[in-house]
């Protein structure tokens, strides 16, 4: 059975909540919780994640087809309108149900701003 949009929606929303209630948890920390959408300036879809007391935007992706570019660049706008130190992407593996093995993309710069505590420059 194909997809439509609003399966594909619905697929989307329960992969979110299952990766803002897995991080929550393996984070200890109840203030992780899907964000509101925001349209325009829409600032990823998980909120609540810190490093160092700086914001991380997360954009989740439940597609069978990766677009790796476009959701880097999507995750990056997103952590400009949120003011986070760095976006990524965690993208579903699928025919693996555990979340923890679920997939996360991020430009080498993510990782060097993330580990760094600070934007790279």
């Amino acid at each position: 059975m194909s997809r439509n949009r609003r399966s594909a929606k619905a697929a989307g929303a329960r992969f979110e909540r299952a990766v803002a209630d897995y991080l929550a948890e393996e984070l200890d920390d109840d203030r992780i919780d899907r964000a509101p959408k925001a349209g325009a300036k829409d600032k990823g879809d998980i909120a609540g994640v810190r490093m160092g007391g700086r914001k991380i935007v997360i954009e989740c992706k439940d597609v069978s087809r990766m677009d790796l570019p476009t959701w880097v660049r999507e995750a990056h706008v997103e952590a400009g309108n949120a003011g986070a130190l760095v976006g990524v992407v965690v993208h579903k593996r699928h025919g693996v149900a555990t979340l923890g093995r679920q997939w996360c993309t991020m430009t080498l710069e993510d990782l060097v701003s993330l580990l760094k505590g600070s934007t790279h420059e």
